[in-house]
């Protein structure tokens, strides 16, 4: 079977294959740097997009910010759906174990449409992967139900590329609840709306499966997320229809939910920055260790375009192990993975210097 790293990546550091390095002043939340810039069309690459890396041009439009806005319906579900994964965790010791061990598969199934699917194959283009897989990842992400593909790369792209500032539709530096969940039950800033509209998804939007789910998402939703989750262990081996809907469909999702949102929040916010202090996103391998990988975020904003969004492999990274697996299975190729020595001097040049304690 071939399958193969495509080109090592260079980083903003280097001069080695990639294009010209220039000097330039950004700005990403409260930090005021002078960053060394490559050309963003060689830094792309041949993803074929360019929209996931920081937009060092965008400022804040001066005045006060525009009045808070409820979404009612929003706070008043979520409000229920945790309630939902309370009730859900007191039935787990009732729970049969083959409920309990299908309720984790879901989980890491559900995981695995928006870590490998949505955010690392559809967002930043970082590996190429067949019809079938991106049927399965499709399949996947609708059960995990944090908006469809289309929807989630498009807000993805806007987090990248406008990050912690008013067009970030999360941004952290509104605080940890708004990263979390806050910004869910709020309308967004005029800025995303206007920063998403502009983005060039083409590239999704020539995606026959994704446009398909976008079109059948409501449906798939509540087949995948909620129906064929309760009624496997009902069916199957006689679980209650109770535990049924409240442990593998709503604390499931419910848990689900929460570890992608920690990647948003707590990995904004706590953690060490080795490659590039001047940016708010940190490493957090507790984040990592439920997100399945998605917690090295120092790391991942500063090499968007690495397939692994981290420089160790397998290590809490289960999403990369299971691209890996798919490349060896012939169903996925061309992951991009940043070289060693790019690495390195990226962590000298902007680091914390945390690397160096191991």
């Amino acid at each position: 079977v071939h399958c193969r790293l495509s080109k090592e990546f260079s980083s903003a550091s280097s001069t080695t294959t990639v294009g010209t390095v220039t000097s330039r002043v950004t700005r990403n939340g409260d930090a005021v740097v002078e960053k060394d810039l490559l050309n963003h069309e060689d830094l792309a690459g041949d993803r074929g997009m360019i929209d996931d890396i920081f937009d060092e041009t965008y400022r804040e439009k001066e005045g006060p910010k525009p009045p808070m806005r409820y979404v009612w319906r929003n706070i008043i579900l979520m409000s229920l759906l945790h309630l939902g994964g309370i009730f859900g965790l007191t039935l787990i010791p009732s729970a049969k174990i083959q409920t309990l061990a299908w309720a984790i598969l879901c989980f890491l199934v559900s995981a695995l449409g928006i870590t490998a699917g949505s955010h690392r194959l559809w967002s930043h283009r970082s590996y190429k992967a067949t019809l079938p897989l991106r049927i399965f990842l499709t399949i996947a992400n609708s059960m995990a139900f944090q908006n469809d593909i289309y929807e989630w790369v498009r807000d993805h792209r806007v987090h990248h590329k406008f990050s912690e500032t008013d067009a970030d539709p999360h941004n952290a530096m509104r605080g940890f609840f708004f990263s979390h969940i806050g910004w869910l039950l709020v309308r967004k800033h005029p800025d995303v709306i206007e920063k998403g509209q502009k983005l060039d998804l083409s590239d999704i939007k020539a995606d026959k499966v994704v446009m398909f789910q976008r079109r059948y998402y409501k449906p798939s939703v509540v087949l995948l997320c909620f129906t064929l989750p309760t009624a496997v262990p009902w069916y199957f081996w006689d679980e209650s229809i109770v535990i049924s809907f409240f442990i593998p469909a709503i604390l499931r999702y419910t848990i689900g939910l929460n570890a992608t949102w920690l990647v948003n929040s707590a990995a904004h916010m706590f953690g060490n920055r080795p490659y590039d202090q001047h940016i708010n996103p940190r490493e957090n391998p507790l984040v990592s260790l439920g997100a399945l990988g998605e917690g090295f975020h120092n790391y991942h904003h500063t090499f968007p375009y690495d397939y692994s969004t981290s420089e160790f492999g397998w290590r809490f990274n289960i999403t990369t192990a299971f691209i890996d697996l798919m490349c060896l299975l012939g169903l996925a190729s061309d992951r991009k993975k940043v070289s060693k020595e790019v690495i390195l001097a990226r962590k000298m040049r902007t680091g914390d210097g945390s690397h160096k304690s191991g």
